[in-house]
């Protein structure tokens, strides 16, 4: 029975806890819709299959935050919960498949730069450990989504592809405020 008093003030405050974690998730989720995401499947223009991937990279995808600010995280669909993922580049664009989710496609148009990175929310690597792909959702906010290629070899693939297909005048191979 003298157990009984501390146990149940232990778990009512798990509860707590646990009801208020799901009650930020939402909010934040509810804040960041108008933001959008990611863009409606890619076909060409008689509606056929979409182009070859140029190249592709199995990959830990770790967060998409608001554009410059690295430790504010977007909540958009398919891109919400960091995990391994494939990242492939065509030549119409750049899809993040995270495993368990929808696949994001990001089309040439609506990116606007790659860089390196150091460091997104909560994860720290060494100098330029991440990729940054910085691009504009469907609801026209800035996002950056960062991921970290698993294979080094398929680096610089996949850099090389992005880097080509970028609108002139975008911003490859830069670093943002997210370098400690």
């Amino acid at each position: 029975m003298d157990k009984l008093v501390p146990t149940l003030v232990v778990a009512a405050v798990l509860v707590v806890a646990l009801l208020l974690i799901v009650w930020g998730w939402r909010r934040r989720v509810r804040r960041d819709r108008p933001a959008g995401g990611g863009y409606a499947a890619r076909t060409d223009a008689r509606g056929e299959a979409p182009a070859q991937p140029i190249a592709t990279a199995e990959s830990f995808y770790v967060a998409t935050t608001k554009g410059g600010e690295h430790l504010e995280r977007l909540a958009l669909p398919g891109l919400s919960f960091r995990g391994k993922a494939t990242v492939s580049v065509a030549a119409d664009g750049v899809t993040i498949a995270v495993t368990g989710e929808q696949p994001v496609y990001i089309p040439v148009s609506a990116i606007s730069g790659l860089g390196a990175a150091t460091t997104a929310i909560d994860r720290v690597v060494e100098k330029d450990g991440l990729l940054r792909l910085s691009w504009t959702t469907s609801g026209g906010a800035a996002a950056d989504s960062f991921f970290r290629v698993v294979d080094p070899a398929d680096r610089a693939p996949i850099v090389g592809a992005v880097e080509s297909i970028l609108p002139a005048g975008s911003q490859a191979g830069t670093s943002t405020e997210s370098e400690v």
